[in-house]
């Protein structure tokens, strides 16, 4: 006999009950997996992304904003800092390194940031085609700003203000020229378009020098230099006794604002562990309801269908083969509602991560099958064999002639 095609005919001998119990396993499995990948991939990205940074300095404000806005380029930033005084904070002699961002400016979407050449050490940027920048004007861009934009090796463009494609004035008075083109990284690298801090400053200097203009023409007032700024910087320690006492200095003691990485990080992930354990939660929530689904099925299905059972042992078929007809039926279900569940988890990770690149430009990967979800799968197995167990005790003491003679 084939004990597979029989559950299976088993199974769809009420098509409603068992479309119930797959569906609810697969909804239940399919937000599990999905809160797993996204949290996972959430993870990876944050905290690949802060490598080799122990400080953010930037403008008074939210030190989470800060982070955001410099390390993740996922927000606006707190404002900008005076280049003196991030420069007086370098000869500090606990300070081992600094990398200074400039930035207020896009290209279809895609940030330009005006730093220096370590900012690529941070993430292991390669130049894959061209240069680096050597002089105001020139840009090096990201694999995805490649990939995504019709920019390419020594193409001429304009930089829009803001951060917004669609709302920024365009910078027409202002070339830039793609010298470089970087290797993938997988980190905030791959979208952004680098160039110095001059290009930045060099930019915005026809704007300001209207702006005196006007200013001078209704007040009459002398021109005076606008000192140089910047927007953030990362700072790097020469020792733990860094972080104990120069992010309070600089908060207590300056016109800048330090936030700490690490802590900001795990703060975030503390708020959004709190919804995502509710979510997984709920899941599991749906997913035991799924498996006493799946005992009633079976339960109403197998008081039905014992006359069928007692022919079965009446041909030969053992206890234990009738015990593990119920059994198999019990686990074939969960099989489908797990596969379901992968299916329907995978599908939402494509749109969110659609939706994250078109909004962040940032690009989640879809797992195939992790190791979480093999044992979400191992799971969803037991679940559909503790329900089964109920009514194949049942089959397996089958009375054949009492059931036979009540027929």
């Amino acid at each position: 006999m084939n004990w597979l095609k029989i559950s299976w005919k088993n199974i769809w001998y009420k098509p409603l009950s068992s479309i119930l119990s797959i569906l609810l396993l697969a909804f239940g499995a399919g937000i599990i997996s999905l809160l797993l990948n996204v949290s996972e991939q959430l993870e990876k990205q944050f905290t690949k992304n802060i490598a080799g940074i122990d400080m953010v300095i930037g403008a008074k404000g939210s030190p989470l904003q800060l982070l955001l806005s410099s390390v993740y380029q996922i927000d606006a930033p707190t404002g900008n800092i005076d280049l003196k005084e991030y420069k007086k904070l370098l000869k500090n002699p606990l300070v081992k390194t600094g990398i200074p961002l400039a930035f207020g400016d896009n290209f279809e979407g895609y940030r330009m940031v005006g730093t220096e050449s370590s900012y690529l050490d941070l993430y292991n940027g390669e130049i894959k085609e061209g240069q680096l920048w050597s002089q105001s004007g020139e840009a090096v861009i990201g694999a995805r700003v490649q990939e995504l934009t019709e920019l390419e090796l020594h193409k001429s463009f304009s930089s829009s203000h803001g951060f917004n494609a669609e709302m920024g004035d365009n910078h027409d008075h202002f070339k830039y020229q793609v010298v470089g083109v970087l290797k993938p990284t997988g980190t905030v690298l791959d979208k952004l378009i680098l160039t110095n801090i001059e290009s930045v400053w060099d930019v915005h200097k026809h704007e300001e020098h209207e702006e005196h203009e006007e200013h001078e023409g209704h007040e009459g007032h002398d021109h005076k230099e606008k000192p140089k700024e910047i927007t953030a910087a990362f700072i790097k320690f020469k020792s733990p006794m860094g972080i104990m006492s120069i992010p309070r200095y600089v908060n207590q003691k300056t016109s800048m604002q330090a936030a700490l990485p690490a802590i900001e990080i795990n703060r975030l992930f503390s708020l959004m562990g709190t919804g995502i354990s509710t979510l997984k939660s709920l899941a599991f929530l749906i997913v035991l309801i799924s498996g006493i689904s799946v005992f009633i099925s079976l339960y109403q299905s197998l008081k039905e269908r014992k006359f069928e059972l007692a022919l079965l042992r009446t041909m030969g078929a053992t206890r234990f083969q009738l015990f593990s007809l119920v059994i198999l039926e019990g686990l074939v279900i969960s099989i489908i509602g797990f596969l379901a569940g992968m299916a329907f988890s995978k599908i939402a990770m494509k749109i969110i991560s659609g939706m994250a690149e078109e909004i962040y430009q940032y690009n989640l990967q879809t797992t195939f099958f992790s190791k979480e979800e093999g044992l979400l799968f191992l799971g969803i197995l037991a679940l559909g064999f503790v329900a089964s167990i109920l009514p194949s005790v049942q089959a397996f003491r089958l009375n054949i002639s009492k059931t036979l003679g009540d027929a």
